[in-house]
């Protein structure tokens, strides 16, 4: 059975480099102690629990690894009178209208140092291309009632087109665009599209795209496909809102529960098996995800609880040999990266930075014996020896005082105990976080980057790093996110409702080469 025929919630097909392949039809469906330096800074706004514990990575074996260009962000084909539940947060962010000119739009591009793009999202299998022999009307996208989604079709102008592969070259884009699959089909009821596809307007768009020389990763074919597909395809790519819709007033809770934000280990789960059975020379992308459907939650997916998701997604589809991960949106809706109107970052984008900067691509296992509220990922450090540990606190009243250990010090310790089972080195190991089989006289350290909300509120669109509001700078520069240095022999204090990004530079890993 082909891959593509089992996937009931939506899977994107997408084919990498410039040239197209063939596709079968398929169907629509849907201080030197940083504790004290840290706790000093952030307001106390409830009593306290503290609690001890151990956190275990193995740097010795690769659990899975992503693409170096793992982050990605979308940008979406909504007009600005796309709505949800009376709202209207959209404005002028759709690839046919977003001010490609606002200087805070590349300045927060830039700063990823080649972000990956995927231009697409529910209506780009209505868009048609103004270019070649095209017979239909290019029109702009109108709200009509029996369209897809509520709209007509809409078209893409080829000097749009160029404005927009200027303004990927100019800020180091990489770029996925999503193609047209309805073309030329008819609707039989519902979700369910028949006929086949007319391929002549996509391939007189590659041909322009290919003269003008302009670099596309990857084409996606279709928004939300499933049925019989071909053996060709280099993604597998799903969509994920496991959060539920934007206006569930419980999404808060959701965010903060951790048996919640476990069930989305089962579809990356079962995809990775499906991929493995049915087509192993291919790879899962999360090509769209924004963890609350129909335009995110107002004053949640915009605000920095939000983050407690966004980074466990990223930590936990890694694991799942997730190789690429796409946010809903760059810019656009509530759970834009940035701001719809003042294109001012919010919390997730500096969330989303800190991962691309400070996490590479080989992902490593970590054991820990706390609570299920504080969740680890490990990975190896990105372009800089040691590793990387992200510590998600979802807990609103338990301090977590933990240990980091390196696996290769414990089982050295095991070994160890029948030489000197009291001896100096041994307690030593067992007491600190050692991250080298040996003991060193030479002050280490480590880099710590505390996040948390402005004035302790969970609903905050400002960001605070190490005490530091994140805010543009006076010449309207993206901040420079800077760590504290910790003593390498302390344990690490993670406050309730915070999350931690903790760099070990001297961390002892093999597999991080």
């Amino acid at each position: 059975m082909p891959v593509s025929s089992l996937f009931s919630f939506g899977v994107n097909l997408i084919h990498r480099g410039g040239r197209a392949r063939p596709l079968q039809s398929i169907y629509r469906m849907e201080l030197r102690f940083g504790l004290f330096l840290f706790v000093a800074l952030i307001p106390v706004i409830f009593a306290q629990d503290i609690s001890h514990g151990s956190i275990v990575v193995d740097g010795t074996m690769t659990v899975a690894q992503t693409d170096d260009n793992f982050v990605c962000a979308t940008i979406d084909w909504w007009p600005h009178d796309k709505c949800d539940y009376g709202q209207c947060p959209w404005h002028y962010t759709s690839v046919t209208n977003l001010n490609l000119s606002h200087p805070f739009l590349a300045k927060a591009v830039q700063a990823f140092n080649n972000l990956r793009i995927r231009v697409g999202g529910s209506l780009q299998d209505r868009v048609l291309y103004d270019v070649g022999n095209l017979e239909s009307p290019c029109h702009p996208f109108e709200k009509m009632k029996d369209g897809l989604f509520g709209f007509s079709k809409g078209c893409l102008h080829m000097e749009r087109w160029d404005e927009l592969n200027r303004f990927f070259t100019e800020t180091g884009v990489m770029v996925t665009f999503g193609l047209n699959a309805l073309h030329g089909r008819h609707n039989i009821k519902r979700s369910l599209w028949g006929g086949d596809w007319d391929s002549s307007n996509a391939q007189e768009f590659l041909k322009y795209t290919i003269s003008k020389g302009y670099n596309i990763d990857s084409w996606e074919f279709g928004n939300e496909l499933s049925g019989h597909g071909s053996r060709v395809l280099d993604v597998m790519s799903h969509h994920m809102y496991n959060l539920g819709a934007g206006v569930d007033p419980k999404l808060i809770s959701k965010i903060l529960n951790p048996d919640h934000l476990n069930k989305a280990s089962y579809t990356f789960g079962n995809l990775t098996h499906v991929i493995r059975r049915h087509g192993p020379w291919s790879s899962a992308w999360v090509g769209e995800s924004g963890g609350a459907f129909n335009s995110g939650g107002s004053h949640v997916s915009n605000t920095f609880v939000n983050s407690f998701w966004y980074l466990d997604q990223l930590g936990m589809s890694s694991k799942y040999h997730t190789k690429v991960y796409c946010r809903q949106t760059l810019i656009g809706g509530n759970y834009g990266l940035l701001n719809a109107t003042t294109f001012v970052p919010n919390p997730d984008y500096y969330s989303a930075l800190l991962w691309h900067r400070l996490m590479g691509k080989v992902v490593l296992s970590v054991e820990s014996d706390a609570s299920p509220f504080l969740r680890s990922y490990a990975h190896c450090s990105k372009g800089r020896a040691g590793v990387t540990l992200l510590v998600i606190n979802l807990s609103n009243q338990t301090n977590f005082v933990m240990n980091v250990q390196n696996s290769i010090n414990l089982k050295l310790a095991v070994n160890e105990q029948n030489i000197s089972r009291g001896g100096f080195t041994h307690t030593l190991k067992k007491t600190f976080s050692w991250v080298g089989t040996k003991a060193s006289n030479e002050a280490l350290f480590r880099e710590e980057y505390h996040l948390t909300p402005k004035d302790g509120y969970l609903q905050s669109q400002t960001m605070v790093l190490n005490g530091i509001p994140l805010e543009f700078t006076d010449s309207g520069n993206i901040p420079s996110l800077d760590p504290v240095h910790v003593n390498l022999k302390s344990p690490i204090s993670i406050s309730p409702l915070s999350i931690a990004f903790i760099l070990f530079p001297n961390f002892e890993a093999p597999a991080c080469g």
